[in-house]
Order: C-alpha cells, then structure tokens, then sequence
C-alpha cells in the first residue's frame, strides 16, 4: 500500500456552487480521481491531472470498491455526493465495502466532508419548518421493503416529528408517494402543512406550501424534497411569500 494515497467522501451540497464547502473545494483541488454518479461528477471541472469516474446510479458498491483500490494504489479519491455524503448517500456504501473488502483498506487515510444537505437547503428556503424535533425517511423502497416504509410513517407521526423525504417519487415507482400520502393523511389529518421545494438553489428552484389534504403524488419528482409539518408547523403569510416554521417548544411548555 502507497501511505500517500487517501480517500474523501465529499457533499457537493443541493445544487448551487456557492453552497460547496471550503473544505470540499480543496479536497477537491488536490484530487487525482473524482468518483460518483454521472451528474454528481458532471459538476466537477476537468482539469489536467485529474481523471473523472462517472458511473450510474445502482452501482454505489463498486463505486466504493473503485474507490478504496485506487486510494491504496496512491491515489488521491474524491468520493461525490450532492448534499452531505453521509445522509443516504455515499458514505455509508464506502464503510460497507471497507468492512467487507481487504483488510488491508482499514488503514487508509479516510474523511468524510459534510455538505449542506437538501433537507436543511430546503428547509432553509422555506423559513424554519424542521425548527424542532424532525426526522428524515427515504421514500425509495430500492434497499428497504414498502412495509418498513409504511411503519416508520405512522410511527413518525404519532410522535408528531416534522418529517422530511427524500426520493419521493421516481419515474419507476411513482405509485410510491401516492401509498406515502395515503398513509400520512390517514395518521395526521389534514391540516398540516406540506413543502414542495424542488431543485432547490439552482435556477430551476420550485417552492410551494399547501395543507396535506391538497397534497397530489404528482407535485414531487426525485429533485423535490418534501417536508411535512409537525401538529405545531405555522405558516407566517407576507406579501412577498409565506415563511414556514415549527416553534421551539411543545405543547404544555413555556413559548
């Protein structure tokens, strides 16, 4: 093994170059290989020295394994997530394949570099809506079962979290979010607020708010991020848009 080689795993954050991170920025000048889903790696700019590994979207495991070889051959590797590389995404697959993969991997110089997620971006656009306790689910049944789904949806709201979702409805499985739907308006009711916010920090950036008995599957794609307010979730109207916030404190506490 090449001690001079080691591996990032790296947020590009929701979209907008502005919201990369220092941190990412000079890892990323510094690589040799930039490895990750084909429009992750089509936003890091060719240079001389570097060599670009776009891949698609199912093969995250031999992407990690890609990874970790060239790492101990001495290379410097650039694992690309969008938004925080370990809230569903590459992270957690490089730890996968360095558990499973060569021993001999365990001693690589390995970091994760945090990113500004889509959750926080969207919520953030939107006003404050994960402002108390929240949880994030994915709506993709791809490495977990539709039941498993279905339970942490009514778990999450009989505990009255804020809930954000990501993948909410793919080309493949769009019946997915409308079963999603189903399954919140018949735990919660109808009055909380929904978020659509969609490709959020890029030109193509989509907010919109409306009560969850007004929410259609057909409002989200797999660039919308989708935050349903807690019983507690308000929503200040302005002239210049609604801002969305979950206060600070639960019921039977001080404000």
């Amino acid at each position: 093994m090449n001690a001079t080689g080691w591996l990032a795993i790296a947020g590009l954050g929701p979209g907008n170059e502005a919201l990369i991170t220092p941190e990412v920025s000079a890892a990323l000048a510094e690589a040799s290989d930039v490895i990750g889903y084909i429009p992750y790696v089509a936003r890091i700019a060719p240079r001389e020295g570097l060599v670009l590994h776009p891949s698609d979207n199912r093969v995250e495991l031999d992407r990690a394994t890609l990874a970790l070889d060239l790492a101990a051959r001495g290379h410097k590797v650039v694992v690309v997530s969008s938004g925080d590389p370990g809230v569903f995404a590459m992270a957690a697959a490089v730890f996968e394949a360095l558990e499973a993969g060569n021993p001999a991997w365990r001693d690589l110089d390995i970091r994760v570099l945090p990113g500004i997620t889509a959750m926080l971006a969207a919520s953030a656009r939107a006003g404050a809506p994960l402002g108390h306790d929240f949880c994030a689910i994915n709506l993709s049944d791809n490495l977990k079962p539709w039941p498993l789904i279905e339970k942490r949806l009514r778990l999450a709201a009989e505990a009255d979290f804020a809930m954000a979702f990501y993948n909410p409805r793919s080309k493949s499985r769009p019946e997915g979010f409308a079963r999603a739907l189903a399954v919140l308006k018949e735990a919660c009711g109808d009055a909380r607020p929904v978020l659509f916010a969609r490709a959020v920090s890029t030109p193509e950036e989509e907010l919109r708010i409306v009560p969850l008995d007004k929410a259609e599957p057909e409002m989200a794609d797999m660039r919308t991020m989708v935050i349903v307010g807690s019983s507690r979730t308000r929503i200040i109207e302005r002239q210049n848009g609604p801002l969305l916030y979950t206060p600070r404190s639960a019921p039977g506490t001080l404000p």
